[in-house]
């Protein structure tokens, strides 16, 4: 599979098989959010790997409820170790770095068999508190990672020229 067969395959997987996801394709995904760049090549990020059923279902009440989180056969949980770095330009590194890294893990996924759903709705000091995780560390998305039970159809997508300009706004 190429990069690009990767992310036009790529969906948001909400229906996971009961089927476990096997330890060398979860490294392989996790591997991928290692190897992924970050501003200053810093690497303030941790992951957090979830099999335990009865946590899974805790984080998937602490997400609104989404039941489907639970039901992924692993939850990886992406934190910040230094959510108040800054770039000179003035953005914080975290949800930059964060975001490169997960789309790396997702892109992998899919080329594993495997799919995931971008979880960003969730009550974070209820994940703190399920994950013990320090005051200090942001916790920016939930990814719920296994086998698809189905593959949902495309989204629409703008055209190219809607979203590009060259050389100044227009």
């Amino acid at each position: 599979m190429t990069v690009m067969e990767a992310i036009e395959s790529r969906r948001s997987i909400r229906a996971y098989k009961d089927k476990d996801v096997e330890e060398e394709k979860l490294k392989l995904v996790l591997n991928a959010a290692r190897l992924s760049p970050s501003a200053s090549n810093k690497q303030d990020l941790k992951f957090i790997v979830v099999h335990d059923k009865n946590t899974r279902k805790e984080l998937a009440a602490a997400a609104r409820n989404q039941n489907f989180i639970g039901e992924a056969p692993v939850v990886i949980i992406a934190c910040g170790t230094n959510p108040t770095r800054k770039m000179r330009g003035g953005q914080f590194t975290c949800p930059i770095d964060l975001a490169i890294a997960i789309d790396h893990m997702t892109l992998k996924a899919v080329e594993e068999g495997l799919g995931t759903c971008w979880i960003g709705s969730f009550n974070e000091p209820d994940v703190k508190k399920i994950l013990q995780i320090p005051d200090a560390v942001a916790v920016v998305v939930l990814l719920p990672i296994g086998y698809p039970a189905h593959q949902p159809v495309p989204t629409s997508r703008k055209n190219l020229e809607e979203i590009i300009c060259y050389e100044k706004w227009a």
